[in-house]
């Protein structure tokens, strides 16, 4: 195994037990993936089915190949493989995979409801709202097929009756997305319970995202140099 696979999977188990450390995931619920660094093109890492967070280590992950087969690893990978092969056939350029099943986001989907336009931040999934795909079964290529279809202009959607997914650049960013989008859901639904939230604007929320492009932490030039 390549050393960037390596430190790969390790990053990714760090994420996984993150994530759970904070409530986003219980047990064995939700996965995760990352673009191998290595390999044939198409292949990614992706946790094992059915094994809690506190059970996983670096050596559990699967590699799976685009072509929907184990390429290594002695345990079965996540029965939701498919949405995650779904997703990076969408988007080329994102690299890790989130699915969780936190509460706020988990609440929302089985209301069937997309996250609308009611805050700003809701445009670091990467448009004007969070969609909600149809209800199918876990693990069926039609669920993969309605994120997937998700994906092609957002980093996040959430499935109706079961999670929030998020995806991103690098793992850290698809971590941001998700935790992100969790944090919006709640306070979306902490709304929803006084009344109908005024949503922004086509307009304002495409001023966000031109924004957001520039947004963020960026070394300057030093005036004493």
């Amino acid at each position: 195994m390549s050393r960037p696979d390596a430190a790969l999977r390790a990053a990714a188990l760090a994420a996984v037990r993150r994530l759970d450390a904070l409530g986003l995931n219980r047990g064995s619920t939700g996965n995760l993936s990352v673009r191998a660094a290595a390999g044939e093109p198409g292949d990614f890492w992706i946790t094992p089915t059915g094994m809690p967070a506190e059970a996983i280590g670096a050596d559990d992950f699967v590699l799976m190949a685009d072509r929907g087969e184990p390429r290594r690893g002695v345990w079965q990978p996540s029965t939701e493989w498919p949405f995650h092969r779904a997703v990076y056939r969408a988007r080329p350029e994102l690299r890790a995979v989130v699915h969780l099943h936190s509460p706020h986001a988990t609440a929302l989907a089985c209301l069937r409801r997309p996250l609308p336009a009611f805050h700003s931040m809701v445009a670091v999934a990467g448009g004007s709202d969070v969609p909600c795909t149809p209800y199918h079964l876990f693990g069926t290529e039609a669920l993969s097929q309605v994120v997937g279809a998700a994906f092609a202009h957002r980093n996040a959607c959430l499935m109706a009756n079961h999670g929030l997914v998020a995806a991103g650049a690098d793992l850290a960013q698809a971590l941001k997305v998700a935790i992100e989008i969790e944090a919006l859901c709640g306070i979306y639904l902490q709304a929803l319970a006084v009344g109908e939230p005024v949503l922004l604007s086509a307009a304002e929320m495409a001023q966000v995202q031109e924004r957001f492009k520039t947004y963020g932490q960026a070394r300057r030039a030093d005036p004493a140099a």
